[in-house]
């Protein structure tokens, strides 16, 4: 019997922010938020092939499809996110419902969709794939995702997490960006030394077992 949704993925950390978010629904609400995993293989460009872009015409992972909803399909991860806490965090568990609080939600989900995401991508494609040896790339990008790791660390100063009251709650905010700040030494950061709060925050999302088991 096929499972609720089916994830088109990969292991990279846009696809983690999917599966983690999965893994935390699923511990709270069981069977009802389970899923498949279907692996794409982006070094053979399968997102790129016809029955992929007809789920996400930008070639793309991860994708998700909602078996429950007459195969409803979704893709760039915020809007997943957001997706699955719409329909699915019944309990608001790991979002929020003051307006206020929403509103910051939304604007640290954007910061990393818009900042953190595509600034150490391309900190990665310069340092270890691009055809030709660059400097002013690796250095502009890598100088950049220090900058915006900058910022966590000032919002995260006195918190425990990106958004809520006091020293804020664990929600979608931080896990749309914690799987890119996990692989910062593939970014150059060998060492979160110098942001001490989002090393902290980061060691806190780490060791929840749903975090393990999303990026597993």
């Amino acid at each position: 019997m096929s499972k609720p949704f089916v994830l088109y993925t990969a292991a990279t950390p846009n696809g983690h922010k999917v599966s983690i978010f999965l893994e935390e629904l699923k511990a709270l609400y069981g069977s009802a938020v389970d899923y498949d995993v279907e692996k794409i293989n982006i070094q053979a460009n399968v997102q790129k092939e016809p029955w992929f872009i007809k789920l996400n015409p930008n070639g793309r992972i991860p994708v998700l499809v909602d078996r429950t909803r007459n195969n409803f399909p979704v893709f760039e991860t915020a809007a997943i996110l957001l997706y699955l806490e719409q329909h699915y965090d019944t309990q608001k568990t790991f979002s929020f419902e003051d307006a206020d609080e929403l509103s910051e939600q939304f604007q640290w989900m954007f910061f990393a969709h818009g900042g953190v995401g595509p600034m150490q991508g391309q900190a990665h494609h310069f340092l270890h794939y691009a055809p030709e040896d660059i400097p002013y790339g690796k250095k502009r990008y890598q100088d950049e995702t220090k900058r915006l790791y900058g910022v966590l660390d000032i919002r995260l100063n006195g918190r425990d997490y990106l958004v809520g009251a006091g020293k804020g709650k664990y929600s979608i905010a931080d896990i749309n960006v914690l799987p890119w700040v996990r692989i910062h030494k593939h970014a150059g950061i060998e060492n979160l030394d110098e942001f001490p709060h989002v090393k902290v925050w980061l060691e806190r999302a780490l060791a929840r077992p749903a975090v393990i088991a999303g990026v597993a």
